[in-house]
């Protein structure tokens, strides 16, 4: 995973927190999907790839400080 180390901390962390709260306005995104999600209603492939497009950086950053701590 030396990709992710090529990755800057801060780059990751401004895609986790504007990709994670976008669209600001009614609700971000990912509320709204992971609100489908815990009450079944993400069934629309749509929905699933909005998801973890929303999802994938703070994924990414997860696993990047996660590969810190443990070096």
């Amino acid at each position: 995973m030396e990709w992710l180390e090529r990755i800057p901390l801060s780059l990751l962390i401004i895609a986790a927190v504007f990709l994670g709260l976008a669209p600001f306005v009614p609700e971000p995104h990912l509320v709204e999907k992971l609100r489908m999600l815990l009450h079944g209603n993400l069934r629309k492939p749509v929905d699933i790839f909005d998801l973890f497009f929303h999802l994938a950086p703070l994924i990414l950053l997860v696993l990047k400080l996660l590969r810190r701590g443990g070096s």
